[in-house]
């Protein structure tokens, strides 16, 4: 039996659940503890968690969001070690052995890796997450304000004894969700990240793939890529989660975060929003006056290369090309990783 417990929240992901549940306990080295919350479901999910039997352990709860799933499995989880894993997303077979084995090898508090971004069917898009490899000290830059890149929930493990340091977190009405937020960026306060450079992993986009190789021409859905939230209004909820983390850091940690954070991907969301479809006009307004948090997220960015960097200043040039297909191509290049492509521009077949 492994060290590590895989912690599946879920609620009304029955489409996806068994894949993600088969996923944690099909791994090459002795089966991790699968815990499972179910939220609150009101579709199959119970008839499926309930057809596992002692395999796996299970806890159904009233509805009560994210963050009320985390605290309760916090609160269980006994283990050295815990992923949570979100039910529409899934494991290749070696992550536990090789994240262990990270764990092993130094002194970490996290250990994160990539996550192959796959369609609703479970093709491979030929896009991984995240984007740029973490290779600095997070915790220093975190305390000046960056946030460091990092794969979304299901590609991070955690020691838990220091997960528990900044869990639980308080649920209010305004913060029922983004608790993977809270860890991400929390637990490195508390020692140091290890980053793996291949994935481990699928990040399911509830797209099919006819959408996602072929995106309908003039909408704005093209811009998304998280599943559960508006993208603009998930950048500003980021703000508001970041305004928690500093108060429960404070609270429990002793330290004072800076009161703004620095990070592209919101930048680049409110960049998106103000220039797709934009006319010309509108688009020079926004380098001439409204520019600067953007472009700081871009030149001063710690975790770049200068090769990136000069990639990234580029493409947002092409904004200012008159033609407005030119315009709205590099705006979806930028904000969104789907709208570069997979490999030779072909989905790849699911090989988890």
């Amino acid at each position: 039996m492994s060290d590590l417990t895989v912690v599946i929240c879920n609620y009304n992901y029955g489409e996806y659940l068994r894949s993600a549940i088969d996923s944690a306990l099909d791994q090459t080295v002795g089966a991790p503890h699968v815990l499972v919350i179910d939220d609150g479901s009101t579709d199959d999910s119970h008839d499926i968690i309930r057809s596992y039997g002692a395999r796996i352990s299970a806890i159904f709860q009233e509805n009560g969001g994210q963050v009320a799933a985390y605290n309760r499995a916090l609160a269980q989880v006994d283990s050295t070690y815990v992923i949570f894993l979100d039910a529409d997303d899934l494991l290749y077979a070696d992550a536990v052995k090789r994240v262990t084995a990270a764990f092993e090898s130094g002194d970490y508090v996290k250990v994160q890796f990539p996550l192959d971004v796959v369609t609703h069917e479970g093709a491979r898009t030929g896009v991984t997450v995240p984007q740029s490899m973490t290779v600095a000290d997070c915790g220093k830059l975190l305390r000046a304000g960056w946030l460091y890149p990092s794969p979304p929930g299901s590609g991070n493990a955690y020691r838990v004894e220091a997960l528990k340091r900044i869990f639980p977190i308080p649920v209010t009405a305004e913060n029922l969700y983004g608790a993977d937020f809270y860890a991400i960026y929390g637990i490195a306060l508390l020692g140091h990240v290890q980053m793996l450079d291949l994935p481990m992993g699928g990040y399911r986009v509830h797209r099919p793939a006819a959408n996602i190789a072929s995106p309908a021409s003039g909408s704005t859905s093209e811009l998304a890529f998280a599943n559960s939230e508006d993208p603009l209004a998930a950048a500003r909820k980021g703000e508001f989660r970041w305004s928690m983390l500093r108060d429960v850091v404070q609270q429990r940690l002793s330290e004072t975060l800076p009161v703004a954070f620095f990070d592209f991907s919101v930048e680049k969301t409110h960049f998106a929003a103000r220039l797709y479809h934009a006319p010309l006009g509108r688009r020079w307004r926004w380098f001439v006056r409204e520019s600067g948090s953007y472009f700081h997220t871009v030149l001063a960015n710690p975790f770049w290369s200068i090769r990136k960097k000069l990639a990234v200043f580029c493409l947002t040039a092409l904004c200012l090309i008159p033609l407005a297909s030119v315009s709205d191509r590099a705006v979806r290049y930028i904000a969104n990783p789907l709208a570069r492509g997979g490999r030779n521009g072909k989905l790849q077949p699911d090989a988890s």
